[in-house]
């Protein structure tokens, strides 16, 4: 099963939490919105997605189930 990360742009304020923690998948642009990979999360990875999803103080970053 593979995930996708997403994010609500509506609700990002632009924290650059989620590159922080999880700087293989999520990079920031200059004003420190997220630029997420477009890979499905690979499962090796999928514990660091969803602690970046957790930290996201806005709520704005998703983890998708790709079926």
């Amino acid at each position: 099963m593979s995930h996708r990360l997403r994010v609500n742009p509506v609700s990002c304020e632009a924290h650059g939490v989620c590159a922080e923690l999880f700087p293989e998948r999520i990079t920031a642009d200059p004003w420190g919105y997220p630029i997420i990979a477009p890979q499905p999360v690979p499962d090796e990875l999928l514990g660091h997605a969803r602690r970046a999803v957790a930290g996201c103080p806005t709520l704005a970053l998703l983890l998708d189930r790709l079926d």
